[in-house]
């Protein structure tokens, strides 16, 4: 299930998303045509048991959505029984009455289709994309559990989520860096009882203390459909979808009535200044939080553009003092969060490793003052509103981003249409309205300030902070819970029909690849396009390959810098000219680099590209090579080097490659660098690797959108002319042998709550004849959630939020991995039973379990081809391996052909569990010396570089 911070991340961006703004046009015809675009069509009506359904036919692709909203997040929680909207969702996935015990996710799976849910303050969702034919069978499967539900709640179920629920906590707050930095603020921006005051995930205790008795009374009150908005979008007939509806919803009796949640906003009599210590941080952290409003209101929508103006680019006051004056970070970040009830508008300002947090206060409040001086201009309203359109059209290109939109909007404010009031009210801010609520809610009004610190370094807190009461959890010695399971038969609620027969699919919809068309332009640039009319934007790509391969293993980091300093500027514009020049076209242009190739990806509207395309030909072609932005981007990433040090997750990537790929191969060194190289790279050797390295003939142009062959190809005429080819040899790296022995290396992360756990060698590269049949091989041992190590480590064990296995592969040879965090105090174990499943696995799976396989592979492609984003991740893997256009279609025939003896002799050759690395990064006080009593040909402890080191180094 999504966890409560992505949740709330999703939501908040699908509400940006729907704040969308006409584009200035001379015409007023033209500007009420473009109004009345910028909108869902939908029907929306209401069930006699006060079900809210909205309907929304999209027909573009043989696809479904189906979103269910409640009214009920951790808001409608009380003191004591914390986390448990969160917990009763994970709860939901389990069984129903005519639907068996982890079957959900499987029966969605099984049909092709994808699902999850998510919890936040204000709400929980649930959601499933299948292929059309499946559709009836999401109503039966979402309709059981909303009213056909509550008998089947076992201890033993509701225990083994508890689990999963506290793992999920370790993962994402107790494990890692500023987890805990929520927790500390709601408790002081928001009084207790206050709906606010805690998190989404909960405390840990009341997680514990939790009751089968608990999740009756939370089902009865909240989950009746008298209290949900269910959504339906994407291709279907509206008569047929009705009388399903009514069929399988229209029955469920209603519930006890919810009454809507009246706005709390709160206000905080004096400012409140808190620290931490946190274990995993390597950098100091400030926070300043302001209460604000609820959301939809006339201050919400102009703290929104707030927020913005002071932090967000190169003109941001922020920005300006804290890291081009004073250099006390690399990013600035403030925003304004307005929800159902309250609000509040917080900057965040992860600080340069070792600076002092009253020096970042203190220029806050320098950038304060310059804000106040300088005022907001029509310039900065205007480039704020004019990336709206595209997002909006981004934001439509699936029909799940429509349904979340429609579900939100129906439930807050009971309009699904809502998105024209927002457009509105979004056209309506202007730069008083931003200097009002700045002087309303922020100059001279009181904040809760925090101080998160690393450990052992307490002078960086800023001054008179008083200690936060954070609550570090203790992990002991793993005890299960030994619950018998109840052997009778689970009553059925009465239906007007046998709910207990799954419906039928029919036919599912037949593979219809999108048409691609290819050139190649003078310079030896390679073109791979895809015309697609849905929406009028345009996605487009540009892959130059080498990247990371190109590196010089003595100054590794120079390709990373690349794509940070060619976008800082150009020979004619400045940095800050260049960032205004793309946000004014409502545009988005970044740059990054991958093991093999540097990529510039880009979106714009199709009446943009033209002028998007002439940007990226001057940064591409006009490098400014800015001495002063390459000391701040050196900066930046040595301090990124320095923090990813402290996260568990990426000491154990970087660990496990450096194991892999050995001491000579450049994949054994990260793509950022390390502090040592990075510090050492000079412009000189950027404009070296620019003038070797860049060239049309190792080069790649993706686009995907409303644009034709023509169109395109005229607006790539500047880089056909001006970008010269030259010739450029790409590295080859010799691939280490194999591995002949299963060696457990353990990397101590003293106190660690989770064990981050890596298991594999080296396997095959994407181009090998067997790399996709492997992957359909790996599909039921990891490679989705029905995979047997996730249904074991999670769902039976509950040692862990998840657990994986799969291939990866470019060119260059890949990894197999298996992986997962885990519960501290069940380390040994879970490596063990990773040993065990994938030894067992050698020996073969059924044909009910291939057959899974199979269905959920091939029916999934229905799914493939919706947005463009999607498409254009087809064309890139297209150039990259030399794929015809008909690849997918090929790797169809490979799974639908795929015998069960096929299946075990692709196990046997390409998983061997006796020569793999067993990575450990955790606590090696409580958790090293059981492997040395582990059947492991070696047990070593090392550190974060991978270099063996001796146990009486380690505090244990």
């Amino acid at each position: 299930m999504i966890a409560k911070n992505k949740i709330k991340i999703t939501i908040i961006a699908l509400l940006a998303v729907a704040f969308t703004f006409t584009s200035c046009k001379n015409e007023e015809t033209e500007t009420k045509e473009e109004s009345a675009s910028l909108s869902v069509d939908f029907e929306k009506y209401e069930l006699e048991n006060g079900l809210d359904v909205v309907l929304h036919q999209d027909k573009s692709d043989p696809i479904v959505s189906v979103a269910i909203q409640y009214g009920v997040g951790s808001n409608r929680e009380k003191t004591g029984r914390t986390g448990f909207a969160h917990l009763f969702e994970h709860m939901l996935f389990q069984e129903s009455e005519n639907v068996p015990q982890d079957q959900f996710f499987k029966k969605i799976q099984d049909a092709g289709g994808t699902l999850n849910g998510g919890t936040w303050k204000d709400g929980t969702i649930y959601y499933e994309v299948v292929p059309k034919n499946a559709m009836e069978m999401v109503m039966w499967l979402e309709s059981d559990r909303m009213g056909y539900f509550i008998n089947t709640v076992t201890e033993s179920a509701f225990y083994n989520q508890q689990e999963v629920v506290q793992n999920e906590k370790r993962q994402r707050v107790d494990n890692n860096p500023y987890g805990h930095t929520g927790w500390v603020i709601d408790k002081n921006i928001y009084p207790e009882g206050h709906p606010y005051n805690w998190q989404v995930i909960g405390e840990l205790k009341d997680l514990q203390n939790s009751t089968i008795e608990d999740v009756r009374e939370f089902y009865d009150r909240f989950y009746g459909p008298n209290n949900a908005t269910l959504v339906l979008a994407g291709d279907f007939e509206t008569a047929e979808a009705k009388e399903m509806i009514e069929k399988y919803f229209g029955e469920i009796k209603k519930r006890q009535e919810v009454k809507k949640m009246e706005p709390q906003p709160v206000t905080i009599s004096e400012t409140k200044r808190l620290y931490h210590e946190d274990n995993f941080a390597n950098a100091p952290q400030l926070n300043m939080v302001w209460p604000t409003v609820e959301q939809y209101t006339e201050d919400a929508y102009a703290l929104d553009f707030l927020a913005e103006i002071l932090s967000d680019g190169k003109k941001a006051p922020l920005y300006k003092v804290l890291v081009k004056e004073k250099d006390l970070t690399s990013r600035t970040s403030a925003y304004n969060s307005s929800q159902e009830l309250a609000g509040e508008f917080r900057i965040n300002i992860t600080a340069n490793n070792g600076v002092d947090l009253d020096s970042v206060e203190t220029g806050i409040n320098e950038a304060m003052a310059m804000f106040e001086k300088n005022g907001v201009t029509d310039r900065d309203i205007e480039r704020i509103k004019a990336g709206l359109e595209t997002d909006f059209y981004n934001g439509i290109s699936s029909v799940l981003g429509k349904s979340f939109q429609l579900a939100r909007y129906n439930t807050f404010t009971g309009n699904p249409g809502f998105i024209e009031d927002d457009i509105e009210n979004i056209k309506k801010v202007t730069k008083e309205d931003v200097m009002r609520v700045y002087n309303e809610y922020i100059k001279d009004k009181p904040f809760v300030l925090t101080s998160f610190v690393p450990k052992g370094q307490m002078d960086l807190i800023a001054e008179n902070s008083e200690k936060a009461p954070v609550v570090e959890e203790e992990i002991k010695e793993n005890v299960e819970k030994n619950i018998e399971e109840s052997t009778e038969e689970v009553a059925k609620t009465p239906s007007n029909f046998d709910r207990s027969i799954q419906p039928e699919q029919g036919a599912t919809p037949e593979l219809s690849i999108p048409d691609t068309w290819t050139a190649e332009l003078e310079n030896g640039l390679e073109v791979y396009g895809i015309e697609q009319n849905e929406i009028p934007t345009v996605n487009f790509s540009l892959v130059i390959e080498g990247g990371h391969l190109m590196d010089d293993k003595d100054k590794n980091g120079v390709a990373n810098l690349m794509t940070d300093i060619l976008m800082e500027g150009t020979q004619n514009k400045t940095p800050e000219e260049l960032e205004e020049a793309i946000d004014l076209l409502g545009a988005s242009i970044n740059m990054y680099t991958t093991n093999e190739s540097i990529v510039i990806r880009g979106n714009t509207l199709t009446r943009n590209f033209g002028k998007t395309m002439d940007l990226v030909e001057e940064i591409l072609l006009e490098p400014r090579w800015d001495v002063e932005e390459l000391g701040r981007v050196k900066t930046k990433t040595i301090n990124q080097i320095k923090r990813s040090a402290a996260n568990p997750n990426r000491v154990a990537s970087n660990v496990y490659d450096k194991l892999l790929y050995g001491e000579d191969h450049i994949f054994s060194l990260p793509t950022s660098g390390t502090e040592k190289s990075v510090e050492a790279i000079e412009m000189a050797d950027l404009k070296s690797f620019y003038n070797n390295n860049f060239s049309p003939s190792i080069s790649t142009f993706h686009v995907v959108g409303k644009i034709d062959k023509e169109e395109t190809l005229k607006q790539l005429n500047g880089l056909e002319e001006r970008w010269a080819a030259k010739e450029v040899t790409i590295p080859e790296y010799t691939i280490p042998e194999s591995r002949d022995k299963a060696s457990l290396y353990f990397v101590d992360i003293p106190k660690a709550k989770q064990s981050v756990i890596n298991i594999g060698y080296i396997a095959l590269p994407r181009t090998d004849k067997d790399f996709y049949p492997v992957e359909v091989m790996n599909y039921k041992l990891g490679g989705s959630f029905s995979g047997n190590v996730n249904l074991i480590l999670r769902e039976e064990k509950g040692y862990t939020y998840g657990a994986r296995t799969g291939f990866s592969g470019s060119k260059i040879p890949g990894t197999f991995t298996a992986s997962s965090s885990v519960r501290t105090n069940t380390t040994g174990e879970s490596v063990q039973i990773f040993k065990d499943q994938i030894a067992n696995y050698k020996e073969g799976i059924s044909k009910e379990d291939l057959d899974f396989t199979k269905n959920a592979m091939i029916k999934s492609n229905a799914r493939r081809f919706e947005t463009q984003f999607s498409l254009l991740g087809m064309l890139q893997e297209m150039s990259s391996y030399d794929l015809p256009s008909n690849y997918i279609e090929n790797e169809e025939s490979i799974v639908k052909n795929m015998t069960l003896e096929q299946h075990k002799e692709l196990a046997n050759k390409y998983l061997d569990e006796s020569k793999m690395a067993y990575l450990v990064v955790g606590d090696a006080e409580t958790q090293f010396a059981q492997f040395k009593e582990m059947d492991f040909d070696e047990v070593k402890l090392i550190n974060k570089e991978g270099e063996e080191v001796k146990l009486e180094d380690v505090k244990m």
